[in-house]
């Protein structure tokens, strides 16, 4: 498996739990959110020979630690819970890395990669453009070729415009994709080349410490060397590479940033009296604002790691995962701090207590790398037609890994999970019989259904399969998962409803047919589910 032994990864999370004392305090932190100030000497710093935090990601064979997916994740985590800013501007230094770790020319890792491990280089990803946005295909900025008097390339000079790029502004090289006669193409574009110039940056609702500018691109002139992977017209296969990859990036941005807006509400809790008694004791509160979002975040967290470990074992395509982690991490991470400023009350709202700050920056997470709407359409179409071409085979098989999980003495949340995915199995088939995909509302609802099922699956796995049953955490774990299970079923029951019933193409009795073979047991996950609440309240 690709990545950092245990320990090392830990001695990572403890020096970043370390440059937070240090170079990160809150105080800090709010200053540069209110200012929106970049600050450069800190991510230089990060960069530099005492901290050297770069090296995670970069391969071995080039001067870097080798990190894999499960490595990255947990930065990322990590560095998120500080601040959401920081770590899109740390981070977005490995996804301008990129496109020359997947399509590169050994010489160009050596040369490109080698100045990020050892200069420290500030790197961007420069692909989104203001009339492309998530449809790289629709690229306007261009690439053509100058040749010498035999014919030979030397040269290629590129001019267009690109938008929303983190740290376009201070980048010493970018990633430059652009359209060529043969396909869409990455480049490598350096800061002093003639021809590139940031333009002013944006003033943004979040995430206010990065640097995020629109780009220009006047003819600039990049030698034939600089063309990544010396072919041009792979840049849409290398993007699509690294995608599954990065969205899982951004799902552990989500998840940070939800944590540490949960935590400091669950400290809140414990401290805040009203009436009485700590807030931490009033179930009303707790149930609402505490529980489902540490079930969600819990959830989160044990999808991305199912994927990143898959990834790290050698699993390539993973643009559906990725999309199901961004969408499922990033959706939990809002909704946690958005309730996390209703748990602290007006606190909440005030600036010096970060949780504002906190809401403020998480949001992007729902939009950068491709909104949660374009990771419901990957979802659905691509989980769909995966289904009908295996003819239920995909989920029929994830069906009968939970169901070897659903032990006598375990708490049944397997059986339900694996009840839910055949449901979901089967409501495909069905749709697609029906024709009910060209409905964009349909192939919506399936990619929540799937996202539920398939992020619940890597839930009550994790809790079955925990070295230390009797500890505190595996508690916690096995109550998420029965809680978690209980939110999703209702859900999966009224969004196939719905489905089945809604474009009125099916009629009453093939419905009531279609609807009465889903197994959903419902009865089954809710028996003692707020008992259970109780308890894990009592754990967090």
């Amino acid at each position: 498996m690709q990545g950092l032994p245990i320990e090392e990864r830990q001695m990572v999370v403890d020096l970043i739990h370390k440059l937070r004392q240090r170079l990160l305090p809150q105080d800090k932190i709010l200053e540069f959110d209110e200012a929106e100030t970049f600050p450069e000497s800190i991510i230089r710093e990060l960069l530099g020979p005492d901290i050297g935090l770069q090296f995670v990601f970069i391969p071995e064979e080039f001067g870097g630690m080798g990190g894999g997916a499960r490595d990255i994740a947990i930065v990322s985590e990590e560095l998120s819970r500080i601040c959401l800013g920081i770590s899109t501007a740390f981070l977005a230094i490995h996804l301008g890395a990129d496109p020359l770790i997947i399509g590169g020319t050994a010489d160009q890792k050596a040369k490109w990669l080698g100045k990020i491990a050892d200069e420290g280089c500030i790197v961007a990803y420069a692909v989104t453009e203001p009339e492309a946005g998530s449809n790289l295909a629709n690229l306007k900025t261009r690439a053509v070729p100058i040749r010498d008097s035999e014919g030979r390339i030397t040269t290629w000079e590129i001019s267009g415009s690109k938008q929303f790029i983190s740290n376009g502004g201070f980048a010493d090289f970018l990633t430059v994709l652009a359209d060529t006669d043969e396909g869409p193409t990455f480049f490598v574009v350096e800061k002093s080349m003639p021809g590139f110039k940031p333009g002013k940056p944006e003033n943004k609702h979040g995430i206010r410490c990065s640097n995020t500018s629109p780009l220009v691109f006047d003819k600039v002139r990049v030698p034939a060397e600089n063309l990544i992977g010396g072919i041009p017209g792979q840049g849409l296969k290398q993007a699509n590479a690294v995608f599954g990859y990065t969205r899982l990036m951004v799902a552990a941005f989500g998840l940070g940033a939800g944590v540490e807006a949960l935590h400091r509400a669950i400290r809140y809790a414990r401290e805040r009296i009203q009436f009485g008694s700590p807030l931490i004791e009033k179930p009303g509160y707790t149930h609402k604002l505490l529980v489902p979002n540490w079930v969600n975040l819990e959830a989160a967290r044990a999808y991305i790691e199912s994927i990143s470990e898959q990834i790290d074992q050698g699993m390539e395509d993973c643009e559906v995962e990725g999309s199901i982690a961004k969408y499922f991490a990033t959706e939990a991470g809002n909704r946690a701090a958005e309730e996390a400023i209703q748990a602290f009350g007006g606190y909440g709202y005030m600036k010096e207590y970060e949780i504002e700050k906190i809401k403020r920056d998480v949001r992007i997470t729902t939009i950068y790398e491709g909104t949660s709407e374009i990771q419901q359409m990957i979802i659905g179409t691509y989980r769909w037609r995966n289904s009908v071409r295996s003819k239920g085979g995909f989920y029929n098989a994830l069906a009968e890994q939970l169901d070897a999980l659903n032990e006598p003495s375990s708490d049944g949340s397997a059986a339900c999970i694996a009840g839910a995915v055949r449901a979901v199995n089967r409501l495909i088939l069905e749709v697609h019989a029906a024709r009910l995909t060209r409905h964009q509302h349909v192939l919506f609802s399936l990619a929540d259904m799937i996202t539920y099922v398939e992020v619940g699956a890597a839930l009550v796995r994790k809790a079955a399969l925990v070295r230390n049953p009797a500890s505190v955490s595996s508690r916690r774990l096995r109550l998420s998962a029965r809680i978690f299970t209980a939110s999703i079923l209702p859900q999966i029951r009224a969004m196939a409803e719905q489905v089945i019933l809604g474009t009125n193409a099916v009629s009453d009795d093939d419905a009531d047919s279609i609807l009465s073979q889903l197994a959903l047991d419902t009865r089954k996950a809710n028996r003692a589910i707020i008992q259970d609440m109780d308890e894990l309240v009592t754990l967090l």
